[in-house]
């Protein structure tokens, strides 16, 4: 079930002693993994560089719906930007629960697909009553006719503070999902309560639903608190990786 949607995947709070595995690191596996899994080695059609592993994590090579490890083998397992590429979701998603009590998932939202879309993303993602819903964009006639991808994932991400600051706090194009026991998915529903989010235009009440309106009070602690994330991953170090 869902415990709560963190800010990031550094806004958990994981015990120091605990064993951690992340599932699909690619290029840029958290700090916190011991242990790194990948499915595709030899090419990077499902990710943007050459897959990398901090000095301290082991790294195996493995397909994430069928995990080589024992159950509840780890405390908890990430899996960043993975989802929205494999095959069975379902599947994918029973194997982290069943390595791990507690995780964290992260994957574009429906608007984010909209706005960069990727060929070697499967499905369109939204989260609706607390549960990760997924629709296959084949099922749904999901078209790209302009690609404007590098607007929002490159340029206006290096050199729009405004910009940084509006994914912060509203996460428009990303649902950061943090789990305990199993995550509750539904894969291609049917019910129109699910389906209208997919297939029809989107209604005021719509937005509001999936992005409430706050309090200029709220608002301002928000962006206050996103200048500080901002500034301090600004100035910290970055890590020493290793390629594989």
């Amino acid at each position: 079930m869902k415990i709560k949607n963190p800010k990031s995947r550094y806004h958990i709070k994981i015990p120091y002693k605990s064993k951690v595995l992340e599932v699909g690191g690619g290029h840029n596996p958290h700090r916190r993994s011991n242990v790194v899994v990948d499915k595709f080695i030899d090419s990077n059609f499902h990710r943007k560089a050459d897959i990398k592993v901090l000095k301290h994590q082991k790294f195996l090579q493995a397909d994430g719906e069928n995990l080589p490890f024992k159950d509840q083998e780890f405390d908890f397992v990430f899996c960043n930007h993975v989802l929205e590429h494999v095959d069975n979701p379902e599947v994918f998603l029973k194997e982290q629960s069943r390595v791990s009590p507690r995780g964290y998932l992260e994957v574009p939202s429906m608007i984010g697909e909209i706005l960069h879309p990727k060929k070697s993303h499967k499905w369109l993602i939204l989260e609706i009553d607390n549960k990760i819903v997924m629709m296959d964009k084949e099922v749904v006639g999901f078209e790209v006719k302009h690609d404007i991808g590098f607007l929002f994932l490159r340029y206006l991400t290096k050199y729009s503070l405004a910009y940084a600051i509006l994914r912060y706090t509203h996460g428009l194009t990303t649902i950061r999902y943090e789990w305990e026991g199993s995550v509750d998915v539904i894969v291609n529903p049917t019910e129109e309560k699910y389906t209208k989010y997919f297939t029809k235009t989107w209604s005021l009440d719509d937005y509001k639903e999936f992005y409430p309106t706050r309090s200029k009070f709220s608002e301002l602690c928000s962006v206050i608190a996103a200048l500080f994330y901002i500034i301090f991953n600004f100035l910290k170090p970055q890590n020493k990786k290793n390629n594989v």
